[in-house]
């Protein structure tokens, strides 16, 4: 950054910032300053107005009518075409549904069934480890029909072969940071007759994405990170519809029938999306989501990813001025085109450190074995909230607060 960086210079960035009436629109606690919203997003100030019509109205008062009075059975279809629009999918593309670890293990097995006589799922050791934990459980299920080899990522384009059944990756690492190529990994997996599923835990809301634009197969999301739909909100797939009349999903639920009230003993699938249903959405926690999503929806994307680099980019900056020669590393890349809306950096001390940090009141978060994560969510973050967690952390090395005996506690979350 050429400008010389102090708090007024932050301060005009925020009053110039064309996101800045955004931060408004969401719950967040006096004395806080909140850098952990790619694991966890804020509460969005309507969310609890929207949980509180839907349990107290919907639920209490119009009981089982509210699956056609207040529409109900569309809300994994209704919820799941907004989330399109910011993944880049058409309408009838992405539907909300269970989790993103069970969402994984349907489109992979789906993915492999697709692809007889291939007996290769790719993907890169040090992934987010449900991935992994749920792709060897897809090699268990196949009786050793499909291995998983993991292949360290400046490997993976000369690994992806004419054996390839299913390339599954992450598009922004969950703890450096790296963003892949999504357009060149696509083209060479498709190259080589293979499909490829996209974990876009870490990228939906945060970074611009074109699933369409690359032609991707198949991808899955997080709802609770930068969608800010909650703890343990409902998660989404996306399946591209050339893909959505031959795809036979392992899971095959009541909600994945194509007349589930038929109450038929048979299975038919349903002929598009909503195939990949099983059970019923949760209500409460979708309901809850679509508050998030709307806000996200309603933000320019160009902006969002504008401001990230930026704060990205700071707080780059402001590491390499205030924390020199005090053990930290970092993690991300510089470029921004290579990196997501977090920045990582090391420490052999990163737990300790980052439990000083949160009792100061700047909440970030841990990674074994060492590294300390920074989240940047553009909608309620300003850029006086990065210089001041860097004073407070630059503080907290100065005094050598982390060695604090307290601080060395694991937790069970960390």
């Amino acid at each position: 950054m050429t400008e010389q960086l102090n708090r007024d210079l932050l301060q005009r960035w925020d009053q110039e910032d064309e996101l800045a009436g955004f931060r408004e629109q969401f719950h967040l606690p006096d004395n806080l300053i909140y850098m952990n919203g790619n694991s966890l997003g804020v509460m969005p100030r309507q969310a609890l107005a929207r949980a509180q019509d839907v349990v107290e109205r919907e639920w209490g008062n119009d009981l089982i009518r509210s699956w056609n009075i207040n529409h109900w059975i569309d809300l994994p279809q209704r919820l799941g075409n907004k989330i399109a629009r910011l993944v880049g999918a058409d309408e009838g593309e992405v539907i909300v549904c269970d989790s993103t670890s069970v969402n994984l293990f349907k489109l992979a097995a789906a993915a492999v069934r697709m692809q007889p006589g291939r007996s290769k799922i790719i993907s890169e050791p040090g992934n987010f480890p449900t991935d992994l934990y749920v792709l060897q459980g897809v090699e268990q299920f196949s009786d050793g029909r499909v291995q998983l080899h993991t292949v360290e990522r400046e490997q993976l384009l000369e690994a992806i072969d004419e054996d390839t059944a299913v390339v599954v990756l992450t598009h922004v690492h969950y703890k450096s940071g790296s963003m892949f190529d999504m357009a060149a990994l696509t083209a060479r997996a498709h190259e080589k007759g293979a499909l490829i599923l996209w974990d876009l835990s870490h990228s939906t809301g945060a970074v611009p994405v074109d699933l369409n634009g690359v032609g991707a197969d198949f991808a899955i999301g997080c709802g609770y990170k930068y969608l800010n739909g909650g703890p343990g909100a409902p998660a989404f797939l996306f399946v591209a519809r050339r893909h959505q009349a031959t795809l036979q999903q392992p899971l095959s639920g009541w909600f994945g029938h194509a007349n589930p009230f038929a109450m038929r003993d048979d299975y038919e699938p349903a002929p598009g999306i909503e195939r990949t249903l099983c059970g019923t959405t949760s209500v409460i926690g979708a309901s809850v989501l679509e508050v998030g999503v709307d806000l996200m929806v309603a933000a320019d994307m160009t902006k969002v990813r504008a401001k990230s680099v930026k704060m990205g980019e700071l707080f780059i900056a402001l590491v390499e001025q205030r924390l020199q020669g005090l053990g930290f590393t970092l993690v991300s890349s510089k470029d921004s085109a290579q990196r997501g809306s977090q920045v990582s950096l090391r420490h052999e001390q990163g737990y300790a450190i980052m439990q000083a940090l949160i009792a100061r009141g700047v909440i970030g978060d841990f990674r074994a074995p060492d590294i300390l994560r920074f989240g940047f969510t553009p909608l309620y973050l300003r850029y006086v909230d990065i210089w001041d967690a860097l004073e407070v952390l630059a503080d907290i090395m100065a005094r050598g607060e982390w060695q604090s005996s307290e601080y060395q506690v694991r937790t069970k979350v960390t």
